[in-house]
């Protein structure tokens, strides 16, 4: 359940006006695949954004052939883009939404996790757009060390679920934090929790262990 409210419609215009950076707008995506509470709210928004177009006045566009030819190349690629979700793989790897795979790729089983803390690792994706973007697997029951951002954190639970002091997140949620958010998550008992997470600056640990822990999570 998304408790930013003000955020959550912010990112979801973002995304109907195609506005957002890469990873955000695939997370987004894969939110949308996941869960059906915001579906009619950015079908809406797209739709209003339609009459605007038709409303809008022609503009002129240089080398015609070119952008065209542009657009039909990546035909193809667009309808890779459209594969059938991965299913859970016998190692027990969850499914990767069709919005994510272009940065995941189909499956988890084969990633290269990196164990952050007992209990926590982390898979980098790299730098998209200037944001970063990364899959986190948390221990069932485990707690994050306690931490505020310089910049925003998205983050969208793909299995299990987490909470902290802003609410209770469980798959196809998102989470927004920012400055002004210093928390704690912990994973739901029972089931390890797996997320997506979109970063613009960088994270800074508050609590006294993860103060200490900070020089090898960086």
């Amino acid at each position: 359940m998304e408790k930013n409210v003000t955020g959550m419609d912010e990112l979801l215009a973002g995304y109907a006006a195609g506005t957002l950076t890469y990873p955000a707008q695939a997370l987004v995506g894969a939110h949308l695949e996941m869960s059906d509470c915001n579906r009619s709210y950015v079908s809406s928004l797209e739709t209003l954004a339609g009459f605007e177009l038709e409303d809008a006045e022609p503009v002129s566009i240089s080398n015609r052939d070119e952008f065209l030819g542009s657009i039909f190349s990546g035909a193809v690629d667009d309808l890779n883009d459209n594969a059938p979700t991965a299913e859970l793989s016998e190692k027990g790897g969850p499914a990767v939404p069709e919005s994510l795979q272009s940065i995941i790729g189909s499956s988890m089983d084969q990633l290269p996790w990196k164990t952050l803390l007992p209990g926590v690792k982390e898979c980098k994706f790299g730098e998209i757009d200037g944001c970063a973007s990364s899959l986190l697997w948390v221990r069932a029951g485990r707690a994050m060390p306690s931490h505020t951002h310089h910049g925003t954190e998205l983050t969208l639970v793909l299995t299990g679920g987490f909470k902290d002091e802003d609410g209770h997140y469980v798959a196809g949620d998102v989470a927004f934090a920012d400055g002004d958010v210093d928390h704690k998550p912990i994973a739901d008992e029972g089931e390890d929790c797996i997320c997506f997470a979109v970063t613009a600056g960088r994270l800074q640990l508050t609590g006294p262990v993860g103060r200490w822990f900070a020089p090898f999570i960086r």
